[in-house]
């Protein structure tokens, strides 16, 4: 895989976040980008995150360039010249996807310790004496 840049230790990048829902929308076959962007942002919503077009594409291309993902292109049912992208996982990307998910899990569980403990400094009535 190619170099990755050092993270700060803060909280997780959103490409991070995009390429572990990318995988394990491949492995629900979910597949072709454009339903993967509507599927994200209706699952998001409630939470104010919308993933914008060019992120999620560039998320799937960093899967392709690290040798998780393939494309296949397919022509569309009842369209001559239209053309669908799908993703699936090239040969030996289901273990690499495998790898990241575990070290993902591993990195949403410190940002979510994080926050809670953010939570808990800042907003606890027990530990500060601040109301809130």
């Amino acid at each position: 895989m190619r170099e990755k840049r050092t993270s700060s230790g803060f909280l997780l990048k959103q490409r991070a976040f995009l390429k572990l829902y990318m995988i394990t929308m491949t492995e629900q076959e979910r597949l072709y980008g454009l339903r993967l962007l509507d599927v994200l942002r209706e699952e998001f919503r409630p939470f104010g995150f919308k993933p914008n077009h060019s992120e999620v594409y560039k998320a799937l291309h960093d899967l392709i360039e690290d040798g998780v993902l393939k494309q296949v292109k397919k022509k569309k049912e009842g369209m001559k010249l239209q053309e669908v992208v799908y993703y699936k996982f090239a040969a030996g990307g289901e273990e690499k996807a495998k790898l990241y998910k575990k070290q993902l899990k591993v990195e949403l569980e410190r940002c979510e310790a994080m926050i809670q403990k953010a939570i808990r400094d800042n907003f606890s009535v027990v530990s500060r004496g601040i109301q809130s």
